[in-house]
């Protein structure tokens, strides 16, 4: 008797309930019927008095009004369960996909399709993860392999002009060099294009519109590509209308180009995009000129991967500036709190480089055009230690980890990604962390608009002493 396990009915599957149930309500009539086959089979014939009637329909009607209790009380317990879930529903699925579903009054019909909508965006959810992990596995295999080779930057402009023109929802992405013995531009590296025609594509630097910027050092957007020479002319050079170009300038030096045809979107490229390109070429100008000097191969990997970081920022329009508004929030703050000049060049490349995990991130969830969901919040949450592991491996930026990783910390413990709560939070992390903060109240969104300053003050002084560091805050707050 040991192995048997005794359990209470209340706690039992509903398909037990219903079996125990079902043999209570069956013992009444099945012991009727057994009393009068009994009476028939010794007497002949069946005799009933009234008072025993009375009492057989009594036990009648007891068993069945017994068993209606009893069966109603199961049923109204699944029917309990949809109702106490259809607010935790709505907010997964939300209201109008309910109220879809709730079309049919059948609850357990309606809790089925509830549960089958779920499984549904859940297999959904993991496809997309799926999808970031394979970028993200792209991404820093390629990084990786530009970090091993560093006597050449090829594996970083591939994956700059990818980025780009990816941000830009360009078809075409170039990078041009200048042949100083030819005198001519050359194509170094180019994206959207499968053919090898454009890879032998050579522009002579005196004519055609490319000389403008040359010659000016200034960006330049076609809308249409008008005519140009070559000097080896080819029937795909997939420099289509428009077309977007910035200098890659040094010193005043023009050492190529770096352009964007064509639009996926069939409109015009923009002003805004013109000065994006033409701060990404400079940044991207820097990193080929410390490779070509080959003096400081670090250096080449930070201003390249800065160059990341501003390509992760063009992919959303409502956050171009963002890096550079955060350092100059930060720097404000570092000169009030008076930093050592070493702590404020750590919190000024760590502005620059705190949202480059971004690049991890699905574009889809990071252009919503609206709140994310549980979801895709957990996914948009990864950037920080996604933005950890690609400057890590480098040794004179170990510096930059703890303010990458920790920047969305807060002093009660409900940041991310570790939970850290007050001292255990570094002072450059928590300045980074007001100052993107700030920036993020002050600057439109795609579901609000920007909040002046006053708005933006009261809602960091609502923070300020549980979330955020009130010396911090004020210092900020001080500069304006």
């Amino acid at each position: 008797m040991a192995g048997i396990k005794i359990t209470s009915i209340e706690s039992a599957s509903v398909l037990r309930k219903f079996t125990v149930l079902f043999i209570l309500m069956s013992l009444i009539p099945v012991g009727i019927l057994y009393y009068l086959y009994f009476q028939i089979r010794e007497q002949g014939k069946v005799e009933l008095t009234e008072n025993n009637l009375s009492i057989t329909l009594s036990l009648v009607i007891l068993g069945v009004l017994t068993g209606y209790g009893a069966m109603r009380s199961v049923l109204k317990n699944i029917i309990d369960i949809t109702r106490s879930n259809k607010n935790t529903l709505a907010e997964v699925l939300g209201p109008e996909k309910i109220k879809e579903l709730s079309e049919n009054n059948n609850e357990i019909a309606v809790l089925a399709r509830s549960f089958n909508e779920i499984i549904r965006r859940l297999e959904e959810n993991i496809k997309n993860l799926e999808a970031a992990k394979q970028t993200l596995h792209s991404v820093l295999s390629r990084v990786g392999a530009g970090i091993s080779s560093m006597q050449n930057i090829d594996n970083f402009l591939e994956l700059i002009v990818e980025t780009v023109t990816k941000s830009l929802a360009g078809k075409t992405g170039v990078l041009m060099l200048v042949d100083d013995i030819r005198q001519d531009l050359y194509v170094k590296t180019v994206y959207g294009v499968k053919s090898d025609a454009i890879k032998q594509l050579r522009v002579n630097m005196e004519e055609g519109p490319f000389s403008s910027i040359l010659k000016t050092r200034k960006p330049l957007l076609i809308p249409r590509l008008g005519e140009m020479k070559f000097s080896q002319p080819t029937s795909e050079t997939a420099l289509e209308p428009p077309l977007i170009c910035a200098p890659l300038l040094i010193h005043e030096k023009a050492l190529g180009l770096f352009a964007v045809s064509g639009n996926e979107k069939e409109a015009n490229f923009q002003e805004e995009e013109m000065s994006l390109l033409y701060n990404l070429a400079l940044q991207t100008a820097v990193a080929i000129e410390n490779a070509r000097l080959n003096e400081d191969a670090e250096k080449t990997y930070f201003e390249t991967i800065s160059a990341l970081a501003m390509a992760v920022e063009a992919k959303d329009q409502y956050s171009r500036g963002h890096l550079d508004r955060v350092s100059d929030y930060a720097m404000r703050v570092a000169r009030k709190l008076n930093l050592s000049e070493e702590d404020m060049k750590v919190l000024r490349d760590g502005a620059r480089l705190h949202d480059i995990g971004k690049i991890g991130i699905l574009d889809e969830v990071l252009r919503k055009p609206g709140p994310l969901n549980p979801q895709e919040w957990e996914m948009m949450k990864k950037h920080t230690e996604i933005g950890e592991s690609i400057i890590k491996p480098v040794r004179s930026l170990a510096k930059l980890c703890d303010v990458v990783r920790h920047h969305h910390e807060k002093l009660d413990g409900t940041g991310y990604p570790d939970g850290l709560k007050g001292d255990e939070i570094s002072v450059l992390s928590r300045i980074l962390g007001v100052a993107d903060i700030f920036d993020a109240l002050t600057t439109d969104r795609p579901y609000r608009k920007a909040m002046t300053f006053e708005e933006a003050k009261a809602e960091l002084s609502k923070m300020k002493g549980t979330k955020l560091d009130p010396k911090v805050v004020d210092a900020l707050l001080e500069t304006f």
